[in-house]
């Protein structure tokens, strides 16, 4: 497979999509509708997946294609592109600055190829099966944080779902601290890169995180299931953090 033409491909579209976003911000944004009702979407969201698709599928015109925005495109290609064209738009509709653009490549339902841009830091998170995790070229790795006392983790809410706050409570009262901070593509860079210890979040789409756990893989950190059994994408359960913390937090989660 030709897994570094695919990174090159991804990181085209992923910077080409994060200066379209931030070209937005810098003009002041752009109009708000919601799919839900605490769900929104931004004309940015839509014209960053055009963008994206566009050039991925001009390079690949037999791969599928998997966006947050729009129907998907099945044809039954072993490769598909999973991309979510600005993860952490509730951030971006209210100017908070952390938000980015996440693409991933799967084969054969496996992710190989991974890329998160971040416009506003200018920070280009990358992956290969196999390969290693990067940001801006330079290798990564996950913590090496042993005590759960010292360690900061990071979860998030999703949207019009319930929340089992017992489990936020049982960890803030363990750890150094709890963030919360609406990108989970951007929480699974941080933990890659060892900014960020462990991360727990229920009823993620593929979109949201297809990219970063390939990236936690890559930089020596494990992504499983609240149980500690094999993740699955569609799963809707993620639990990643490094090799020292990961059987405690599947311990505490056991409780519930």
């Amino acid at each position: 497979m030709e897994l570094q033409r695919w990174l090159e491909q991804a990181t085209e579209a992923a910077t080409r999509a994060g200066h379209l976003i931030r070209g937005a911000w810098v003009r002041g944004g752009t109009d708000v509708r919601y799919k839900g009702r605490f769900n929104p979407v931004t004309e940015v969201d839509l014209e960053s997946q055009r963008l994206i698709r566009e050039i991925l599928l001009t390079y690949n015109p037999s791969h599928d294609f998997l966006g947050e925005e729009g129907a998907p495109r099945e044809s039954g290609s072993e490769f598909q592109w999973i991309v979510d064209p600005l993860d952490g738009t509730k951030n971006f509709a209210h100017s908070y600055p952390h938000f980015c653009v996440s693409i991933a490549l799967s084969y054969q339902d496996k992710v190989v190829v991974g890329v998160v841009h971040d416009p506003m830091r200018g920070e280009t998170f990358s992956a290969l099966r196999g390969g290693g995790a990067f940001l801006d070229g330079t290798a990564i790795s996950v913590s090496s944080t042993e005590e759960m006392e010292r360690a900061l983790l990071v979860t998030g809410f999703a949207a019009a779902t319930a929340v089992d706050y017992r489990i936020f409570q049982s960890f803030d009262e363990a750890c150094e601290g709890v963030r919360r901070d609406g990108s989970a593509a951007l929480n699974l860079c941080y933990l890659a890169c060892g900014r960020l210890d462990g991360y727990f979040q229920r009823n993620l789409s593929p979109w949201d995180i297809a990219a970063g756990t390939l990236l936690v893989e890559e930089a020596g950190g494990m992504v499983t299931d609240y149980t500690g059994g094999r993740f699955r994408l569609d799963g809707k359960q993620l639990l990643a953090s490094n090799v020292h913390l990961h059987g405690e937090m599947v311990r505490r989660m056991s409780a519930f």
